[in-house]
């Protein structure tokens, strides 16, 4: 068998047991998901009159504050859905089935395959949940062109892979799963001080860097311009240059941890 045919075998069998997991314990999906779920209707139907004065000088509504948000609201899916992967990265660890991958004569990348691609099919899953939820309260898309659909969904699936790579190296490099949870945190707090709530140049002056040089904002930005038609500007070169170096240094922290010596 070819080395190619021996990954592509062992990585679908990592993906289906990564996969028949995930459906068999699906309560740490759903508490993940929960989370842009409910502050997407908090913000809508709670704070949705106040926020959207911000938005539109002082004259928008609350369909504008919709359309404004629910991009937000989708990175947001990304950052709390792939926890899960650092979680389960972490349980494999703690409980030694890694330490016995190392031993089979298996392609050792499948392993890490497994666990990123399983990741991403569940973070698409997530983002078309929620964003089911947000065309129920009335969120629209109607100038996006199908090819900014299709480039709307690469970014998604792009920032799913490479934040699905960071969890995996912090599962890898966690004592437990108590303990990735706790580290993978950042995923779900860097959002929320973003322009997913509120634009970045309303901010205090001392706190808005905080908000302009992460990755969420030029994401975010970026979805904005694809689905509702504002300005891009130089977000998009920025998001995939984020998405690419975010993809290398968890690829590079996750191998490293894989093919240390195990104590």
């Amino acid at each position: 068998m070819s080395t190619l045919s021996l990954a592509v075998r062992d990585s679908s069998t990592m993906l289906r047991r990564n996969l028949l997991h995930a459906r068999r314990y699906p309560s740490l999906t759903l508490n993940l998901l929960l989370t842009p779920v409910m502050l997407l209707l908090l913000f809508v139907y709670i704070f949705g009159d106040v926020m959207s004065a911000g938005i539109g000088d002082g004259g928008a509504d609350r369909s504008e504050y919709i359309a404004y948000i629910v991009p937000g609201i989708l990175m947001m899916t990304i950052g709390s859905t792939v926890i899960g992967a650092a979680v389960s990265v972490a349980t494999d660890m703690n409980e030694g089935i890694i330490a016995r991958f190392r031993t089979m004569a298996i392609h050792r990348g499948s392993v890490f395959i497994g666990h990123v691609v399983g990741s991403v099919l569940q973070v698409l899953a997530s983002l078309v949940l929620v964003g089911a939820v947000g065309v129920a309260i009335g969120f629209r898309s109607t100038d996006a062109t199908f090819i900014e659909w299709l480039a709307a969904f690469g970014l998604l699936a792009l920032f799913s892979l490479a934040l699905t790579w960071i969890a995996v190296g912090m599962g890898m490099a966690s004592p437990n799963a108590e303990a990735a949870g706790n580290m993978a945190m950042p995923l779900i707090l860097l959002p929320l001080i973003s322009s997913a709530f509120i634009p970045a140049d309303t901010m205090p002056g001392w706190f808005r860097p905080i908000a302009e040089y992460q990755p969420f904002t030029p994401a975010i930005e970026t979805l904005r311009g694809l689905l509702l038609g504002t300005e891009i500007g130089y977000n998009g070169w920025l998001a995939v240059a984020w998405c690419l170096g975010l993809a290398a240094l968890g690829y590079w922290w996750s191998a490293s941890q894989f093919n240390r010596d195990a104590k």
